[in-house]
C-alpha cells in the first residue's frame, strides 16, 4: 500500500543529534509540528513547510538557564536577546533570595534586589500577577521561578538586620504556599547578603517546609564563600535534610585568594554529602564574579572593577583602587562613596573554576546581570563558552558531557517535564551551532557581544533566532513544575 508523506511544520535535516543525556551524537533528521518533537530518524519521505538543511551541525536540547536574574527581563525586554543568541530556551528566575514577585515594597527595593531594577520594577504584588505578566510579555524564552527569601523578608520585617518572628514566618510560608500552588519551583536564599544574612537557620528551615509537599526545591547563595565555605555547605544540606527536598549550590566557588586550590575539599564534601541527599550545584565559566559593591569585600587583597554607581556613574569601568587613589581616600572609603553600586570582582583561580565545572554534579548557570550598564560577560556568553572554549579549546570535557549539563541536568532536577532532551513527544526546545566555530564574543571590556556558531533556536517549535538576530516570532511562557524524573530518589541529582 502506498502511503502518503508525513508532514510537518518544520524538518531539520541531517543533524548531529546530541540528546542532552550525555550520549554521543547521531545522524537524525528532526521533524517539529504543533511545539513538540513530531519525529526523529531518517525523514527524507516527510514534507515540511520549512526545511533547514543542517549539513552535519549539532542539534541539541535548548540550553536551560538554571542560574539567572532575568525576572523583571522577561517582561521589559521580552526579546530576550542576551540568551537567545546562546541557543538557551529556558531561564530560571528569582536566584539567590530575590525575585521579582511575590513583593510589596515600602520605599526603594533593598541591596540586592536593586539588581532586579529600580522600584518601579516591582508591580508583582502576587505570584499569579507575575506569571500573568510573564505569559502577557511573551518571552522569547520559557520562564521558570523561583521564590526569594529576601523578597519575602522584605515583605513581612519591618528591617532586615534580625532574623524573622514566628508570626513573620508563617506570613512568609503562606506566600511561599501560595506560589507553590502555582508552579513554583521552589525557595532560593542569598544568605550572604546583608538582606538576609541576620537570618538564622532555623528561620530558613521553617520556611523550607512546604517544600517537599510540593515536589519543589531549596536553591542557595551561601552565606559564604569565603574561608568558612565548608560551614556554608553543611548549612545547606542540614536545611536540605530537616525539609527533606533536593539541594542546589548556586555558583559554586573558592572565593578570595586565601580559598585558591580548595575547589578539591568542596568537591569532596559535596560528593559526601551527596550519598546521603540529593545535591548539586551550578557554576559559570569565569573566574571573576560581579555583584552589587559589597564594602565587606573590599578588603584590598583583589581587584574589583566598578560596573555602576548611582552617586558617581562617571567611576563605571574603572577599578576601585584607581578610584580610591584618585580620590585621596581608603579602598573602603572609596566604597562608601560609590553606594549603591555595581561591581566585578577578580576573586577566583582558574584551576578551581574548571574542576567545579567539570564536576558531574554541576549545571551551567549565567548568573548574568540584564540591567547592569557593564555587565559581566558571562550575561551574553556562558554557554558558548562552556561549548567552544571549556569543551573544545581546552579539552576539558566531552561536548556531549557540556550540553548534559546544559539540558538534561537542569531539566530534571528543577522538573521542567518533557524540556532538556530531543526526544519525540517533548517540546521542541532546540539549539543548532556549529561546534567547530561556536565561541563567546562577549569580554570584560566589551560584554554585550553574541555568540558566534550559534546558528538557530527554536522554542516550543518556534523559529526564534537564526543567524545573529531574533525573528520576531516569540514563543516562550512561564512554566510551572513538573514532577522530577523518577528513577531513583537522586536519579535527577
Amino acid at each position: 500500500m502506498h502511503s502518503h508523506p508525513e508532514a510537518a511544520d518544520t524538518l531539520i535535516m541531517g543533524a548531529q543529534l546530541y540528546d542532552g543525556t550525555g550520549a554521543p551524537p547521531l545522524e537524525r533528521d528532526v521533524a517539529l509540528r504543533n511545539g513538540k518533537i513530531a519525529a526523529i530518524g531518517n525523514l527524507s519521505n516527510w514534507l515540511a513547510e520549512e526545511v533547514i538543511e543542517a549539513n552535519g551541525r549539532a542539534l541539541a536540547p535548548g540550553f536551560i538557564d538554571v542560574h539567572t536574574h532575568d525576572d523583571t527581563h522577561v517582561i521589559r525586554a521580552p526579546q530576550m536577546l542576551p540568551k537567545i543568541s546562546q541557543g538557551v530556551t529556558t531561564v530560571i528566575v528569582g536566584n539567590c533570595g530575590i525575585s521579582a514577585s511575590p513583593v510589596a515594597l515600602k520605599g526603594d527595593p533593598p541591596d540586592p534586589m536593586n539588581l532586579l531594577g529600580e522600584r518601579d520594577a516591582f508591580q508583582y504584588p502576587t505570584f499569579a500577577a507575575y506569571i500573568e505578566a510573564v505569559n502577557a510579555a511573551r518571552p522569547a524564552v520559557n520562564v521558570g521561578v523561583l521564590i526569594g527569601h529576601t523578597a519575602l523578608r522584605n515583605n513581612h520585617m519591618d528591617r532586615l538586620d534580625r532574623t524573622a518572628t514566628t508570626a513573620e514566618i508563617d506570613g512568609m510560608r503562606a506566600q511561599l504556599e501560595d506560589a507553590l500552588s502555582h508552579g513554583a519551583l521552589g525557595l532560593s536564599t542569598g544568605l550572604a547578603y546583608g538582606s538576609a544574612n541576620a537570618a538564622s537557620t532555623e528561620e530558613v528551615m521553617a520556611l523550607a517546609e512546604p517544600l517537599a509537599h510540593a515536589g519543589a526545591l531549596y536553591t542557595t547563595h551561601m552565606r559564604t564563600e569565603f574561608d568558612a565555605i565548608l560551614d556554608a555547605m553543611d548549612e545547606a544540606y542540614r536545611i536540605g535534610r530537616h525539609a527533606r527536598v533536593p539541594v542546589v549550590i548556586s555558583h559554586l566557588k573558592c572565593a578570595g585568594p586565601s580559598n585558591w586550590g580548595r575547589s578539591t575539599e568542596v568537591l569532596e564534601s559535596l560528593e559526601g554529602a551527596r550519598r546521603l541527599q540529593p545535591i548539586g550545584c551550578d557554576c559559570y565559566p569565569y573566574s571573576r564574579s560581579s555583584s552589587t559593591l559589597d564594602v565587606r569585600q573590599v578588603t584590598g587583597d583583589i581587584d574589583i572593577t566598578l560596573t555602576w554607581s548611582t552617586p558617581h556613574p562617571e567611576m563605571a569601568g574603572k577599578l576601585v583602587k584607581a578610584i580610591a587613589a584618585e580620590w585621596g581616600v581608603s579602598q573602603q572609603e572609596a566604597a562608601k562613596r560609590l553606594q549603591p553600586a555595581g561591581a566585578v570582582y577578580h576573586n577566583m583561580s582558574e584551576e578551581d573554576v574548571r574542576r567545579i565545572l567539570s564536576h558531574p554534579a554541576t549545571m551551567v548557570g549565567s548568573d548574568g546581570l540584564p540591567n547592569d550598564p557593564l555587565p559581566h560577560p558571562r550575561l551574553w556568553g556562558a554557554f558558548p563558552r562552556v561549548l567552544g572554549h571549556y569543551a573544545r579549546d581546552a579539552k576539558l570535557i566531552p561536548l556531549e558531557e557540556a550540553i548534559r549539563k546544559m539540558t538534561s541536568l537542569s531539566a530534571r532536577r528543577f522538573g521542567l517535564v518533557q524540556r532538556g532532551e530531543a526526544h519525540v513527544g517533548y517540546h521542541a526546545d532546540l539549539v543548532l551551532f556549529d561546534p567547530a566555530r561556536v565561541r563567546d564574543a562577549a569580554t570584560f571590556d566589551n560584554p554585550q557581544q553574541p555568540a558566534d556558531g550559534i546558528d538557530a533556536v527554536w522554542v516550543n517549535g518556534v523559529l526564534s533566532y537564526r543567524d545573529g538576530a531574533t525573528t520576531g516570532d516569540r514563543a516562550g511562557h512561564f512554566v510551572a513544575r513538573g514532577a522530577r524524573s523518577q528513577g531513583d530518589a537522586h536519579g535527577a541529582f
